[in-house]
């Protein structure tokens, strides 16, 4: 299917015109109806000659619903634009054919409406549309001359609209979706309903969607799909859709302008920048605008950085990506200011003098389809799925003078950058303190910066650098000891020749071996440190444990102590060292066992 929405100036002909080619009542309202005067969206569909179907979306054409007719051209990518023949362009014409430049519709046709009232007049009120027309999309978009009335010309619109159909663009039914909401209504007996038009992107029943509106968003799920009257299992773009929502959401709590998204695919912000794309420069707008986009209409702020960009600082948050289109118009106008493209959805903070105009310079030479090497380069590390959300085009390979790690990238001199200041200070700290465990990953990342976290261990590697025990060290220095190797051999030796007699703590002190030395030795396992400032070799447990199996079990530690030939001082911590391990059990305030020889 494919979703056409109606332009035009006030009764111009467009609601009859639906009526006629679908043999649907678009206008939804007994007041409608009654004042021949389309107040609302109304919905109608039919078949066309080729077997395609498709839907209309019938606007408002009266200035005081500019809020309704936008939030019906939003979201269509087909307009048929109307103008009576007898009455040629008017001004809500011109209004809305700056909507759908705003929004960047490239395709419809023109259809010259009540040719009944004026057969000799459209040759010349062609030339004067296609005069109004220029520059936009529509500029060349095929006319017809239609009586829908007497019924003359509906067939040739038929094959037109199809023809016109035929070269849109095909939607990507793989897309994430994104279901702008334009109604909300509840079904006794089956709960809240909400309808949109599904452009790109697939709905399927069972699905697990997120609704944001004046909230935060909150969890639903697809309990049943309609188009067309008729109860799908899924549906693919373009499509007006019906979504029956198993949520607890009362319909009145869903609004015009609330979106339905998968979960997790798209960036929610409400900050953006912007590129003008037609209208009154942004230097000559108000700072308090409505921005119009998909069926939403939203309070905002602009701050102008030249007449073609800016900032705008919507006043809830909204689902966009690069290239949106937005329609900017004052509170209370009844026409459009100005139109824009989103550059930006994550924006960098302006905080200092001269940020603004540096900004300008920059968006200047940002594409609204984005580009991965300038969104690398401005971040310097950035996750691809990231990149993929903000609606980044070109992610298939890895950027010119970027690096890949898993999902991340990097930009080559920032990386290059992060290498050299970590290695330059792990060999500082090596230089300054040889015994020194390294430098920290705590320390590491305060250095680098927040951004390097996710990719400290490439870093770490990319550097040459290594990990002892969570530190980061120059490779090959794990057991480098610097000024206290000597002492730490001598203490070596003299353990060797007797494993259990380790030295007192004024040895130690007279070799030069404080707690940082010792720590270091430990570290780098040439010794083992135990409670009450015992140091052995790191293999005197398991010296201790070949003699311990040998006593009759249990044992006391007055034994332990004799058969290891040491003193009550290294015997009990060792002891307990045991125990810890799991490699001999207290059973008693004076007898242990080697686990596994006594139960």
């Amino acid at each position: 299917m494919f979703v056409v929405a109606t332009a035009g100036h006030v009764d111009h002909g467009k609601s009859t015109l639906v009526r006629a080619l679908t043999g649907m009542e678009p206008d939804r309202w007994a007041e409608e109806r009654r004042r021949g005067l389309t107040i609302d969206l109304g919905f109608a569909w039919t078949r066309l000659p080729s077997g395609r179907d498709v839907a209309f979306v019938d606007v408002p054409g009266h200035e005081r619903f500019l809020g309704n007719m936008l939030a019906g051209l939003g979201p269509v990518p087909v307009v048929c634009f109307a103008v009576a023949a007898d009455e040629g362009w008017q001004p809500q014409s011109s209004d809305h054919r700056d909507a759908i430049a705003a929004f960047g519709i490239k395709h419809g046709v023109v259809v010259l409406t009540r040719s009944d009232r004026a057969p000799d007049r459209a040759e010349e009120v062609l030339a004067q549309v296609r005069a109004e027309l220029a520059g936009t999309g529509l500029q060349d978009a095929p006319a017809v001359t239609v009586s829908a009335l007497a019924g003359t010309g509906l067939d040739d619109l038929r094959r037109v609209l199809d023809r016109t159909l035929d070269v849109v663009p095909p939607p990507n039914p793989a897309a994430r979706v994104r279901l702008w909401i334009d109604r909300s209504f509840s079904i006794s007996g089956a709960g809240t309903v909400v309808t949109g038009t599904l452009t790109a992107g697939t709905l399927t029943q069972g699905d697990r969607l997120r609704l944001y509106g004046q909230g935060d968003g909150r969890t639903v799920s697809v309990r049943a799909l309609h188009s067309q009257n008729h109860a799908v299992p899924s549906l693919g773009p373009t499509s007006r859709v019906a979504v029956n929502l198993r949520s607890g959401v009362p319909a009145d709590a869903v609004h015009r302008g609330d979106v339905l998204l998968a979960e997790g695919s798209w960036p929610v912000v409400d900050t953006i920048d912007v590129r003008r794309t037609m209208g009154t420069p942004f230097g000559d707008v108000p700072r308090e605008l409505i921005a119009h986009i998909g069926t939403a209409a939203v309070s905002c702020r602009l701050r102008s950085f030249d007449g073609d960009h800016a900032r705008l600082s919507l006043d809830r948050q909204l689902p966009l990506e690069l290239g949106d289109r937005l329609v900017l118009r004052t509170t209370g106008s009844r026409s459009v200011m100005a139109g824009a493209q989103v550059l930006d959805v994550d924006p960098p903070a302006l905080t200092r003098r001269g940020d603004s105009t540096k900004r300008a310079h920059s968006l200047a030479a940002m594409s609204p389809e984005g580009d991965a090497l300038t969104e690398v380069t401005r971040r310097g590390v950035v996750r691809v799925g990231q990149l993929r959300r903000m609606g980044v085009a070109s992610l298939g390979k890895v950027p010119d003078q970027a690096l890949a790690f898993g999902d991340w990238w990097v930009h080559r001199p920032v990386f290059d950058t992060w290498q050299r200041r970590l290695r330059d200070s792990v060999q500082d700290l090596a230089t300054k303190d040889p015994l020194s465990a390294g430098l920290s990953r705590g320390a590491a990342r305060e250095l680098l910066g927040p951004e390097a976290d996710a990719l400290l261990d490439a870093v770490v590697r990319e550097a040459g650098l290594e990990y002892d025990g969570g530190f980061i060290r120059l490779p090959g220095t794990r057991n480098g000891l610097g000024p206290a190797e000597a002492a730490v051999s001598e203490v070596e030796r003299g353990l060797r020749a007797a494993p259990f007699a380790a030295p007192e703590a004024y040895d130690l002190k007279n070799l030069g071996l404080g707690d940082r030395e010792l720590a270091a030795a430990e570290r780098s396992g040439r010794l083992l440190r135990l409670a009450g400032g015992v140091v052995l070799l790191p293999q005197a447990p398991a010296m201790a444990m070949r003699e311990l199996a040998r006593l009759p079990q249990p044992f006391t530690t007055s034994e332990a102590r004799q058969t290891l030939a040491t003193t009550r001082r290294v015997a009990v911590p060792l002891l307990e060292h045991l125990d810890v391990l799991g490699w001999t059990r207290r059973l008693d305030s004076g007898h242990r066992a080697v686990v596994g020889m006594v139960k």
